[in-house]
């Protein structure tokens, strides 16, 4: 019997392993199970596939242990790592790395035990296996690294399966498991006391040890109205101590138990829709269950403020009463926080979370939950995606344009988005995509019938869409030529919203203090010893730090080129805003909202909770303040710089500016208000603000689909992008371009470049690009895939080119 087994290694095939007699039974697809690869690696794989055709070009490895008595995944998820593995041209073992909680990924600790029954008999063993048979009879338990160390030999498996096999010793733990259940000391009262007048006559005939009287008091009120009492929270509430409480375990009148407890807690289970959709909210979602019908994928395009949110819940409630599972996708972790105490509300302990804040023992139970069907809904974030559903009905894709979707480091570079679109079909289950600016791609799909679609124009309670003002900051004049940060209407605009006792929310899409600084006298600028990018100031640690690398530095304050103190800081980030509006508006309450202020677990919900209860009046922040959020009393947004969202060197540049500047629009005004967007800009005629001001998603999209027919760029073509990495740039350049020749011959009409992207050195590794167009052919685009990757290997064969690291990345964004 031989298995393939995928480890969590970057191995282009995966392996196969025989499998031992011992573990025959034992063995079935989606189980753990121990393996060694080469002389001293060893693994927790996954068995893939289970046969009896031994493979001809090698000879096969034992499986060393079992780990498993059931699979910890479910076929589906093998094939959707197949799938991924094989569209995103990377190796099943980078998906397993990427989907398998940390502590199913197990550490060595391999015990050898000696067994009593056997004797000390030895006489027909080997001569290794006498030796490691006499230090057993010793020591009693034995180490594989101790083994290694008697027979001087990395290779002692044979001898340890010998031993096994002749019954002399056994294995007591091949691998250990990192997770560790939580444990919690629950205090019970003795079963005597149950009867009330026993209780009774003890509290009556009380006469020493008050504190332990009070102990005893609070403990009962505690289990009158809490039901279970956890020691840690009674010492607490009732400020007693240790002792008391062992006092009464001593008088036999209270008992402690320990238990494993979740980590999380979960509300009861209930499905209570409190609200009634409005007609139109109906009609899309009439709508959108016809159209599920026909067909697996639906997009819903609601303009924002639509109530998008009250469908999906409708939806949700119909696939739970169905006693189907229901993935609820979200872009990012900061959404996620407003988001469940809304499906909470309406769902209780149906609901759980899944995403990269929590620890790697909360995730493993999370896993196991999903996996029981304990949890019939799941909010989470792309690697939510992973997760062991056993009877999925429904993914919903909220915000479905957004890039979080994606991820970039490491492999798989993989789309959420469209990964759920695969892995929903081999549950014969359905997706809804929702977002009020969808991706080109998605809205394209629509219009050609592929996806169902359904449009909701009007928002919720008959709001209108805010107006949107373009001030030209160009004409204003500023003293010192600085970029202008709050411009003379912009501050007007936002006294007049804090007086009427309204929110304000101000964009910008740069965190720090100053994106760089430059010598006034020379030009020079500070930049990243191992990326080709300026250092961004950060006043609050008063660092220079790399956002590419994230290398600190000290602040400079002398040029390096000509000595001179004189720097200018140029344009501007959250935290310099954050601190004008300090100075311009003394007595507002003022919060900033990007990666360094919401670093922590919970960091997100309380700024988020402090916004929703008024107590702060101006949030400044990056594209997390855009992306989905609900908050009532915004009366004013501000987009403080839109030419920064138009310069890209990007084909996607207008369409991905447009949904940054729609979405940030659509958080003013959203509950009985009218509420107003600002965008200053040094482009006033700039076509795209046009289109914006307008809200005119379908000019956008006419447009865009133009320019992309023309220069052959999605949704008309599939993009892959290939990177190369070195630390010697000659080298980097010369394996670019011979791997394009290569590839010119058959593929000369496709290849654009290869050519140094703008920055052309990240962690110290000098970078070439090289962007393959190809057809939307399947079949020409998997022998292009295949080709790609043969390349590769061809170009590793040769002696200089060998540390080259070439990254793959399948629809690149």
């Amino acid at each position: 019997m031989y298995a393939e087994i995928i480890i969590p290694a970057a191995l282009p095939k995966n392996y196969t392993w025989s499998v031992p007699e011992q573990f025959r039974e034992a063995v079935k697809p989606g189980c753990r199970v121990e393996v060694n690869l080469g002389k001293r690696k060893r693994y927790a794989g996954i068995i893939k596939t289970i046969g009896e055709k031994k493979p001809a070009s090698f000879e096969t490895k034992d499986i060393l242990n079992v780990l498993d008595v059931e699979p910890v995944i479910f076929p589906e998820q093998l094939k959707l790592w197949e799938w991924m593995a094989s569209y995103y041209m990377c190796s099943e073992g980078e998906v397993m790395a990427a989907a398998l909680p940390a502590h199913f990924k197990l550490s060595s600790e391999t015990v050898l035990v000696f067994n009593e029954e056997y004797g000390d008999n030895f006489s027909s063993l080997e001569h290794d296996e006498f030796i490691v048979a006499e230090a057993l009879l010793i020591k009693k338990e034995l180490k594989l690294t101790e083994v290694q160390e008697i027979l001087d030999s990395s290779n002692v498996y044979p001898v340890i399966n010998q031993l096994i096999q002749q019954k002399l010793c056994f294995v007591w733990e091949s691998l250990k498991q990192t997770y560790k259940p939580k444990k919690e000391m629950y205090v019970l009262l003795n079963p005597a006391f149950n009867d009330e007048k026993k209780l009774e006559d003890l509290l009556n005939n009380w006469s020493r040890a008050p504190k332990q009287m009070e102990l005893l008091l609070s403990y009962l009120h505690f289990q009158k109205t809490e039901g279970e009492v956890v020691k840690s929270k009674l010492l607490k509430k009732s400020g007693a101590s240790d002792a008391q409480l062992k006092g009464l375990i001593e008088k036999n009148i209270l008992q402690v138990e320990k238990r494993n407890v979740d980590r999380i807690l979960y509300l009861p289970k209930n499905v209570d829709i409190d609200f009634t959709l409005t007609t139109q909210q109906q009609e899309a979602l009439k709508k959108i269950l016809q159209q599920l019908e026909e067909k697996p994928v639906c997009l819903l395009h609601g303009i924002t403020s639509s109530g998008k949110t009250n469908i999906y819940i409708e939806l949700i409630a119909t696939f739970i009463k169905a006693g189907k599972q229901v993935l609820f996708m979200l872009p990012e972790i900061a959404l996620t926080a407003q988001i469940i105490r809304r499906l909470q509300k309406h769902f209780g302990g149906y609901i759980g979370i899944y995403h990269s804040k929590f620890s790697q023992n909360e995730r493993v139970e999370i896993w196991e939950k999903v996996k029981t069907g304990q949890l019939s809904v799941i909010l989470g974030a792309r690697s939510s995606l992973f997760l062991p559903y056993q009877n999925l009905g429904l993914i919903i894709c909220d915000e479905e344009h957004d890039t979080s979707y994606k991820q970039f480091e490491p492999a798989p570079r993989y789309s959420g988005r469209d990964a759920a679109i695969y892995y929903a079909g081999l549950f014969n289950a359905r997706v809804l995509l929702g977002s009020g600016t969808p991706s080109i791609e998605s809205y394209f799909n629509a219009t050609q019938g592929k996806y169902g679609f359904v449009e909701l124009k009007q928002r919720f309670g008959d709001m209108r869409l805010p107006p949107i003002e373009i001030i030209d900051t160009g004409k204003i004049v500023q003293k010192d030529k600085q970029c202008i940060m709050l411009s003379p209407p912009l501050i007007d605009e936002i006294q007049s919203v804090i007086n009427k006792g309204k929110q304000v929310i101000l964009f910008q899409n740069r965190r720090g203090y100053t994106p760089y600084q430059v010598c006034n006298v020379c030009g020079w600028i500070p930049k990243c010893k191992f990326c080709d990018v300026s250092l961004t100031f950060h006043k609050f640690n008063n660092k220079l730090l790399c956002h590419y690398c994230g290398t600190i530095y000290s602040p400079v304050h002398s040029c390096a080129a000509c000595g001179s103190d004189q720097f200018v800081q140029r344009n501007f980030g959250t935290e310099k805003i954050e601190e004008q509006l300090q100075e311009v508006f003394p007595d507002a309450h003022i919060a900033r909202m990007d990666m360094d202020t919401v670093r922590g677990k919970n960091a997100h919900d309380v700024l988020i909770q402090r916004f929703e209860q008024h107590k702060i009046d101006i949030l400044v922040g990056t594209q997390m303040v855009v992306k989905g959020l609900d908050f009532d009393h915004v009366d004013l947004v501000g987009i403080l710089d839109a030419d920064a969202l138009m310069q890209f060197a990007d084909f996607r540049v207008n369409e991905r500016a447009f949904q940054l500047m729609e979405q940030v629009s659509g958080r003013a005004g959203r509950k009985n208000e009218k509420g107003k967007v600002v965008i200053q800009t040094l482009q006033p005629e700039h076509p795209l603000l046009q289109m914006v001001q307008q809200h005119d998603y379908q000019q956008m999209f006419t447009a865009e689909l133009a320019n992309r027919n023309e220069f052959g760029y999605p949704p008309l073509t599939k993009l892959i992008k290939l990177t190369f990495r070195h630390r010697q740039k000659p080298i980097v350049v010369q394996a670019a371009m011979v791997y394009a020749e290569a590839l010119k011959k058959k593929y000369g009409k496709n290849i654009v470049g290869p050519a140094e992207p703008v920055i052309g050195r990240v962690r110290n590794l000098y970078l070439m690009e090289l962007l393959v167009k190809m057809p939307r052919d399947n079949k020409v685009i998997t022998r292009c895939k295949k080709d790609l990757q043969e390349q590769i290997a061809l170009l590793h064969q040769q002696k200089n080119f060998r540390s080259v690291m070439v990254i793959a990345d399948v629809d690149p964004i």
